[in-house]
């Protein structure tokens, strides 16, 4: 397959994009993002890699406002992210000047993915993203863009390191009409599967219908892991119960 994966534009002979696939095995091995819609909220988790000593923490970002109503979060190379999130910046202030109107989550999700592979002479942004909203009606929204340029809309999903296995546990857990809290502790209980050092490397942001986006402090996130682990606790002492009845 030599010279098949030289430039964006060229198919190998079985019909692969082979930057395309490099770009999303850099997505592979990104941190672990979570998203979850609820009844009338959205709810955002990521994980935070390990800030050296000596590194100001504010300035490593994986979760970015790209307007007072959309927020997204990224898997992948944060320097291509960094691009992404700047032209989305700019796209949702030029669609408030034109229309006078703030964007559609979908309009912007659609800005996003065709940023990423329909131009030549360039390689495909290694990230992708999960972008979250209300539109003008309320209603929640929950996207995903892949550097392949496809986008779809979801109700809960994960990207990033792990993303089957965290997958498939909100395949298991996911609910319908989640309230504000219950869809944070699920995006918590999701990345606790792939996060081994709790509460301390974990991100969390809401947002509500009407009331923005908030968020959650690093003891707010500390005490659901705390939930969480007495729940784990009790199922554990239950399922001890009967074995020992037995016994």
């Amino acid at each position: 397959m030599s010279g098949y994966d030289r430039a964006l534009t060229v198919f190998s002979p079985d019909g692969h994009l082979f930057q395309v696939e490099y770009a999303l095995e850099a997505v592979r091995k990104g941190t672990c993002v979570v998203g979850v819609r609820g009844k009338n909220t959205v709810v955002l988790g990521v994980e935070k890699k390990n800030v050296m000593k000596l590194q100001d923490a504010r300035t490593v970002r994986k979760i970015n406002m790209l307007d007072e109503h959309v927020c997204l979060a990224f898997a992948g190379l944060t320097a291509d992210a960094r691009v992404l999130i700047n032209k989305a910046r700019v796209e949702c202030q030029s669609h408030r000047l034109s229309v006078e109107d703030p964007v559609s989550v979908e309009y912007i999700t659609r800005y996003i993915a065709g940023n990423y592979t329909q131009s030549g002479g360039r390689r495909p942004f290694g990230v992708s993203t999960l972008i979250i909203g209300f539109d003008v009606d309320g209603t929640p929204k929950l996207y995903q863009t892949d550097p392949s340029g496809i986008y779809y809309a979801w109700k809960a999903n994960a990207i990033g390191r792990s993303s089957k296995t965290v997958r498939e546990f909100l395949e298991k857990n996911y609910q319908e009409d989640l309230e504000s809290e219950e869809a944070a502790k699920l995006v918590v209980k999701a990345l606790l599967e792939v996060v081994q050092t709790g509460a301390k490397n974990i991100e969390v942001v809401t947002m509500a219908a009407n009331k923005g986006s908030e968020f959650l402090s690093d003891d707010h996130v500390e005490s659901i892991v705390n939930e969480i682990e007495k729940e784990k606790e009790a199922e554990a002492e239950k399922k001890k119960k009967p074995s020992q009845r037995q016994a």
